[in-house]
């Protein structure tokens, strides 16, 4: 295979996986069927924003690299866990879904540029827009016992950013040598999750 087509290929298929992660969200498992840890595990996997927001996380983590690797993803659970019991406890958040929404722009845009910032405060911008989405997952918790439903979105948003992450060292790996390098490609694909948020705004 030759220098361009290999990185033609890997570029189209990272593409088509964040593309197919902009298709329209499934419903959620019903946690009376299915368990709450399946129904809290379903809730970001079937949901577009939040796919295309904890993906451009990982994709992010691994552009600063260092501590940034665990620091920002674990800052996002964290956060998101926090949001959570927020929901849980009645205590309102203004703009849950344009906060979402605006965090998968941001942070595409921020993967997009290559945003290169000291991990602390790359931990608190994930952060802030972590706890929307929590908050967002505890208001459609419905019949779902509590820690398992919160087990399995934590999980689902850890493994999604682990997704991002691999798809840097991929990237890495298959570029670093050619002219296209594994940055590029990861500034490419987080200017489509920054345009696919966008659409996302219309549906």
């Amino acid at each position: 295979m030759t220098r361009f087509t290999r990185p033609a290929l890997a570029l189209t298929a990272a593409s088509a996986a964040l593309a197919t992660g902009a298709t329209p969200a499934l419903a959620h498992l019903n946690p009376g069927e299915h368990g709450s840890f399946a129904a809290g595990f379903s809730h970001p996997m079937f949901g577009a924003d939040h796919i295309l927001a904890m993906v451009a996380v990982g994709l992010w983590a691994w552009q600063i690299g260092g501590k940034a690797l665990l620091g920002v993803p674990a800052a996002f659970v964290g956060a998101m866990l926090a949001g959570f019991v927020l929901a849980i406890a009645g205590v309102p958040l203004p703009f849950v879904e344009p906060a979402i929404l605006a965090s998968v722009i941001a942070i595409g845009l921020l993967a997009a540029l290559a945003v290169r910032l000291p991990v602390g405060p790359c931990a608190v911008i994930v952060a802030a827009f972590a706890l929307f989405h929590g908050h967002a997952h505890g208001g459609e918790i419905g019949a779902a016992t509590q820690v398992a439903y919160g087990a399995g979105f934590a999980l689902a948003t850890a493994l999604l950013h682990g997704a991002g992450l691999a798809i840097g060292y991929g990237a890495g790996a298959l570029f670093g040598r050619s002219g296209l390098s594994g940055l590029t490609v990861t500034r490419v694909l987080g200017g489509l999750t920054a345009l696919a948020g966008a659409a996302l705004i219309w549906a």
